[in-house]
């Protein structure tokens, strides 16, 4: 039930709120999913090419790991989709959204790191020294900010009640408790102050 003046007056069940919760989430992994799913096939195409043989052992290196996390990062993106298949109509739908979560940040975290990985190796064979590091620095740090950073200090900074519209109703719930609490109790003890009625002695 929505609370008036919340963040979020939604109307909805907690059944209907987990549906939104879920086809939300669906669509965020939809579109990072894409976007990791072009840089891994780049990453899987690139040993074909005829300039391959041209990197030092330190870029193939940095191509392996970027390799590995493009598919780490896939996986987990993918991951959500795979659950959500196998416990599909089970009853464990509030189990699969904390999961997929879960999944979700992870592999946004192992995106960030396979773009600045990859972004490593190719300004090291383009640029190479102090240049390649400083971009490299630059979109790294971009990641950090945008995709965690921001977010973070946002939630920290605006606090779970002004966001949780359960958190307000159940305050709302207990100053109205309160309340009549206060004025029973002054209720009572108005009544103990007034004087007896000399007709009761």
């Amino acid at each position: 039930m929505g609370v008036a003046g919340s963040p979020d007056p939604r109307d909805e069940s907690e059944a209907q709120r987990d549906d939104r919760n879920l086809a939300e989430l669906l669509q965020e992994l939809r579109v990072a999913g894409l976007g990791v799913q072009v840089l891994f096939g780049f990453l899987v195409s690139l040993p074909f090419t005829n300039r391959f043989d041209m990197l030092s052992p330190a870029q193939r290196d940095l191509y392996l790991a970027s390799l590995v996390l493009a598919a780490v990062a896939t996986a987990l993106l993918l991951g959500p989709v795979a659950y959500h298949r196998l416990v599909f109509r089970r009853g464990q739908k509030e189990s699969l959204i904390r999961a997929a979560s879960v999944m979700a940040i992870t592999g946004l975290a192992a995106v960030g790191l396979a773009v600045s990985a990859a972004v490593l190796l190719v300004t090291s064979y383009v640029a190479g020294g102090l240049a390649a590091a400083l971009i490299t620095a630059f979109v790294a740090g971009t990641f950090g900010v945008l995709w965690f950073a921001f977010p973070l200090a946002r939630f920290f900074l605006v606090g779970d009640l002004a966001v949780d519209p359960v958190a307000l109703q159940v305050v709302a719930q207990c100053a109205d408790r309160w309340r009549s609490v206060v004025q029973s109790r002054a209720a009572c003890h108005h009544f103990a102050q007034r004087p007896l009625d000399p007709r009761l002695g």
